[in-house]
């Protein structure tokens, strides 16, 4: 097993991995989720996929375990700049603006973290080692883009994975339903644990 970050600088040293990665969120959001989302190529995509973005990918043998995508609360693409900040600004109607308790940071130091998942078919007796890779790579290539933290979008159950994986982690704001998932904001502290 191997854990990788992905970026438009280094994609091309990946074959086929950045795909895969694509691959496995749609079937983790829209077969799986049923989510309403865009799609080509059999690969999901949105808006904040840009250079500005980072992927870290949990894979095997081409194969995509799970995955994460990075963006800086700095970036702008048009009308967007990302998922959490759109969501509160009301450009994204899958998402309610009342998602976060405070308005969304826009900060050097502050990256978002989206498109969180664990594939479906991960076996389950690996699971917890292939989300444990997961968040550590998502701390370490945050860490290393001059992040001290993360703000999230995830599943609700955050609070019982959290600290076994090592997140110094606290709600951000209200749970949520949405698309039949129970999601939560989290602010994710990455100075505290410095090695």
């Amino acid at each position: 097993m191997q854990t990788t970050t992905l970026s438009f600088e280094n994609m091309h040293n990946h074959g086929e991995l950045f795909a895969n990665l694509l691959r496995a969120r749609r079937q983790s959001f829209i077969v799986r989720n049923k989510w309403n989302l865009p799609e080509a190529l059999g690969m999901e995509y949105d808006q904040y996929d840009t250079p500005a973005s980072r992927w870290v990918a949990v894979h095997h043998l081409g194969e995509v375990l799970a995955g994460i995508r990075l963006t800086p609360t700095t970036a702008r693409c048009g009308i967007y700049t990302y998922m959490i900040r759109d969501a509160q600004r009301g450009l994204l109607d899958s998402i309610p603006s009342d998602l976060l308790y405070e308005e969304a940071p826009v900060a050097e130091n502050v990256w978002e973290s989206s498109r969180v998942f664990v594939a479906h078919n991960t076996p389950q007796r690996i699971r917890r080692r292939v989300h444990a890779s997961l968040i550590a790579e998502m701390m370490r290539s945050a860490r290393e883009l001059g992040a001290a933290r993360v703000l999230g979008l995830i599943p609700a159950n955050w609070p019982r994975w959290a600290s076994r994986c090592g997140l110094d982690a606290k709600a951000a704001g209200r749970v949520m339903t949405i698309d039949g998932i129970e999601n939560q904001c989290v602010d994710i502290n990455l100075t505290g644990n410095l090695h």
